[in-house]
């Protein structure tokens, strides 16, 4: 996928919760499973595919799979989780399919029976993936509705800001408030400084860590539209030296998917 389509899915996202009475085909399942593939050996980071994952939910109908973002217990590896789970995330976005990050209103007993994960192998939580209607249903606008009833704008995340954005992070931070996050929190705190972009989170060890990646992607993807490369290193710093554009994927998933 271009920069330009991973945008048009992060306009199109919303999070579903209400899924088509049949389940994915299993071409689509074959797809998911590769891209899983490719950024569980690319990135080091632990994503499992469930093929059957709706027993294990009762605020959501239909039929539906998911992906378990599994890791350690370290802030890095739950903000690599973020971000590229939000990859995959977007690319089912962009052809159609229904998704859902979710971090506690399942059964994680359920869940945990099915992966029979490691001693030190933490369940972070899940990314649900199905087939819905192209319109919300009467719940998930209801639901909509009052998650955003109180929207953050990105003025209000910066915690310093020491001169007016230039305009490619002020349209980089624009994606920034369409990031998914427990009941839309937005919890990433940003700094602008010395015309550098730096940000954080409270609790590095939580679900937070997890957002701030799904927010660095949509940074990086909305600074890239704008002619800025960039990405974050491990200090939380935006850096636009010697950066890598995103590719994502790279195999024959990528032409399957298209």
């Amino acid at each position: 996928m271009t920069n330009e389509q991973y945008i048009s899915a992060i306009n199109k996202r919303r999070s579903r919760r209400s899924y088509s009475s049949y389940p994915l085909d299993s071409d689509t399942m074959q797809v998911i499973r590769e891209m899983v593939d490719i950024v569980n050996e690319k990135e080091g980071v632990d994503f499992r595919f469930i093929e059957d994952a709706t027993s294990a939910f009762k605020l959501f109908s239909g039929k539906f799979s998911a992906i378990a973002i599994c890791g350690d217990d370290s802030e890095k590896t739950r903000i690599k989780s973020g971000y590229y789970g939000e990859t995959i995330v977007l690319q089912c976005v962009y052809h159609g399919l229904g998704t859902c990050w979710v971090t506690g209103t399942y059964d994680e007993n359920k869940i945990l029976a099915l992966l029979h994960l490691p001693k030190f192998t933490r369940l972070y939580g899940l990314i649900v993936i199905g087939n819905v209607k192209e319109k919300l249903s009467y719940k998930e606008k209801m639901m909509h509705n009052v998650m955003h009833k109180n929207n953050k704008p990105y003025q209000k995340m910066f915690v310093v800001c020491d001169e007016k954005l230039p305009p490619y992070y002020e349209y980089a931070m624009k994606l920034v408030e369409k990031a998914p996050s427990s009941t839309n929190s937005r919890p990433v705190h940003f700094k602008y400084e010395n015309k550098v972009i730096s940000a954080y989170v409270d609790e590095p060890y939580s679900d937070k860590s997890m957002e701030f990646g799904i927010a660095q992607l949509h940074f990086c993807l909305g600074a890239a539209a704008k002619g800025v490369k960039g990405e974050w290193d491990f200090t939380g710093r935006f850096c636009t030296e010697d950066a890598k554009l995103i590719k994502f994927p790279e195999n024959k998933g990528e032409n399957e998917n298209e």
